[in-house]
């Protein structure tokens, strides 16, 4: 890779070699763009500004510097999402459609999975980031974390076995996936509540994000009957001055798995992702907080990936 100590052009080498890893880590960290992107330029602006006599492997230094600051703002974050307007859901993002490819990586990115990793300790959280989905050894991230191996160890177990309990077993691959969130896009659509109970789970949850800012249930909605009546009078009436005709659904890769758009008015209204078991969706995750779709409002298709 060359000195490490060189000139302008070596560091901004070492920087765009590692910058999709560093955000990859931070995104999965923080479930939010612009804050993963701020901790990644941060990062950069370290990495310049060092003395990298002593360093003696940047990949090592840089995701150090991005774990232990998405840390730090996982932890600053706490009293902001107690006043958070209804749920709080991680932002979404349009992925490749290859992305899906690697099963585990789409997976670890899923809504469903950045849900679950709400429920860690920001400590927890990286330490499952780093050792499962990247698949760095607990000395490395001790090293990372200035903490000792044997303590790594026993908060991955920790992290593995609560992750492990809070998702599904029986999980659908990701044609089934597709083809259940399709139906369930045309039944929606169609304002059928019948086909809609016909694809829900008896127990379905949905859970709506709104942020105070577009209109959303401020609780999750719980059970079959609740839920599709819900989907289906969302197509029958203005949404944030946007009429029934003028809106449109479209099926996209969002975070790794199929997921719906909802665009009109020249914006981004709504996304939707759902959890399929045994060919019927268990849960599912609606965004409307215009500041969470902004990226999905852009087209950027982002690689999260190592």
């Amino acid at each position: 890779m060359g000195d490490v100590t060189g000139d302008t052009a070596d560091l901004t080498e070492v920087y765009e070699t590692y910058r999709g890893l560093l955000f990859s880590v931070a995104y999965r960290m923080l479930g939010s763009v612009a804050d993963a992107e701020d901790i990644v330029q941060d990062a950069w602006l370290r990495w310049s500004g060092a003395d990298r006599t002593n360093v003696e492997d940047p990949r090592a230094y840089l995701v150090r510097t991005v774990t232990n600051t998405a840390i730090d703002r996982l932890r600053s974050e706490r009293s902001r999402r107690e006043s958070y307007v209804g749920p709080w859901l991680p932002e979404p993002v349009l992925t490749a459609p290859d992305a899906a490819a690697d099963v585990e990586m789409a997976d670890s990115v899923s809504l469903a999975m950045l849900v679950v990793l709400e429920t860690l300790s920001p400590l927890e959280r990286a330490v499952f980031v780093l050792r499962e989905v990247f698949g760095f050894s607990h000395a490395e991230i001790a090293s990372a974390l200035d903490r000792s191996e044997a303590s790594i160890r026993q908060v991955a177990v920790r992290a593995r076995r609560h992750v492990t309990e809070r998702r599904p077993r029986f999980a659908a691959d990701r044609a089934e996936q597709r083809r259940v969130t399709e139906e369930f896009l045309s039944a929606a659509l169609g304002g059928d509540i019948e086909r809609l109970l016909g694809v829900l789970a008896p127990d379905v949850v949905l859970v709506p994000d709104g942020g105070g800012k577009r209109l959303a249930p401020r609780r999750p909605l719980v059970g079959a009957d609740l839920v599709a009546r819900f989907l289906a009078g969302i197509g029958q009436r203005s949404y944030d001055g946007v009429a029934p005709e003028d809106m449109r659904a479209e099926i996209a890769d969002v975070n790794g798995t199929a997921g719906v758009i909802i665009r009109g008015g020249g914006m981004v209204l709504s996304t939707m992702t759902a959890e399929v078991v045994d060919g019927r969706v268990t849960a599912l995750h609606l965004i409307a907080n215009p500041d969470k779709l902004e990226t999905i409002a852009e087209r950027r298709v982002l690689s999260l990936g190592p």
